[in-house]
């Protein structure tokens, strides 16, 4: 018989990507500044946060200039102003934690207090949403179902509702994006709150979670964090004003800068007595509109009451709740509100406004018709 050979088996070393550090000891030592430079460039370069600014509009590219210069240059001066150079040197820090603090700490919370600035309710809600969804039971993770241990970073986690089973079916972000419109746009809680009292709560913790619970059951799929603050605050009137110089004023101390005067838009007389006219005339509408609908269902009443209950829940008012939640209401299938929901679209389709102003006065026209017929219905069906 032939001696069977035994090899041993070495296991390579497995190759883990080197991430550059660069030389600061030498270069704050010697003040060596445009290496200095080069080096915050770069820590710029690659910071994820810094790119996605880049891609949100943050930052411009002017000319041949590269976007992250000018961030490059703020940070260069708020180091130096901070004497955060010296201390490195003074503390004798390693390359490796000078790179980690000035990219994990410095240029993060330089961006972070940008981002507070800018958009401060916006900030305030994407913080708020992921917060209750790692802390409300009424939410569970999808992505480490296996492995609880896995780390990833916060934006990328998979969210869903506890009551969904692990096996749930995950939908495509373009999918889900049509899906959540849906949702009712959410009223606006004007309720100041804050240290100093000037920030309006917009929603509550308790309606926010309503509404993360609603968009959930319009994606019906797990979704990844950040993906699902983009669905909510679609639903919220989130308004992040930031005031902008407009120019043209005599006092100004620049001479070369060219001077104008902002146009007056005001509508004159005549145009103000056509768009009343072409107003009033747009709520005559309603009546050929309810007609059509009344038609569609072939003067059926009970029908018609449902088509108005439909019209009422899903377009005029905007806590109507979902298409699944009006079918349950009305003790009906979810999909004969979405047929009524296609004829009513379809009769919507039929009207042609000249302008916004006459659309909205046959809205509000329409809602005050829609509002007494199903007061009429309610008292109807109590007698």
């Amino acid at each position: 018989m032939k001696a069977l050979k035994t090899e041993e088996t070495v296991a390579k070393p497995v190759q883990t990507r080197q991430h550059k550090v660069g030389k600061w000891n030498d270069s704050l030592k010697s003040s060596d500044v445009n290496q200095i430079w080069i080096e915050l460039h770069r820590i710029v370069s690659s910071h994820p946060l810094v790119r996605a600014s880049k891609r949100a509009g943050f930052l411009v590219e002017e000319g041949k200039y590269n976007a992250y210069t000018d961030l490059t240059q703020e940070l260069f001066v708020a180091l130096l102003s901070k004497e955060r150079f010296q201390h490195y040197i003074d503390t004798g820090m390693s390359d490796a934690e000078v790179e980690a603090e000035i990219s994990q700490i410095e240029l993060t919370n330089m961006l972070t207090a940008e981002l507070r600035k800018r958009y401060p309710e916006s900030y305030r809600l994407a913080r708020r949403i992921s917060t209750l969804i790692q802390s409300s039971p009424t939410f569970k993770r999808f992505d480490n179902i296996n492995n609880p241990e896995a780390h990833r970073r916060l934006a990328d986690r998979l969210y869903g509702l506890t009551e969904w089973k692990i096996q749930k079916m995950h939908r495509d972000v373009q999918e889900m994006h049509e899906r959540v419109k849906v949702v009712a746009f959410h009223n606006r809680d004007t309720r100041m709150v804050g240290c100093t009292g000037d920030a309006q709560i917009v929603i509550s913790n308790v309606e926010l979670e309503k509404l993360i619970i609603r968009v959930f059951k319009a994606i019906d799929s797990p979704v990844d964090v950040r993906s699902l603050r983009s669905f909510v605050m679609s639903r919220l009137p989130i308004m992040d004003i930031h005031l902008v110089p407009v120019g043209g004023s005599g006092d100004s101390d620049d001479e070369d800068k060219m001077s104008f005067e902002i146009p007056d838009t005001r509508e004159t007389p005549e145009e103000d007595f056509l768009r009343n006219e072409a107003e009033t005339e747009a709520a005559t509408f309603v009546d050929g509109f309810l007609a059509n609908l009344h038609k569609s269902v072939r003067g059926k009443a009970k029908q018609y009451d449902r088509m108005i209950s439909v019209l009422w829940h899903c377009y005029l008012v905007s806590n109507g709740g979902t298409q699944l939640e009006v079918a349950e209401m009305l003790g009906v299938s979810d999909s004969l509100v979405s047929d009524y929901r296609k004829r009513i679209e379809a009769n919507l389709q039929q009207l042609s406004f000249d302008s916004v102003n006459e659309a909205r006065q046959f809205e509000k026209a329409l809602k005050r018709r829609v509002k007494t017929i199903l007061t009429e219905v309610k008292e109807h069906i109590a007698a």
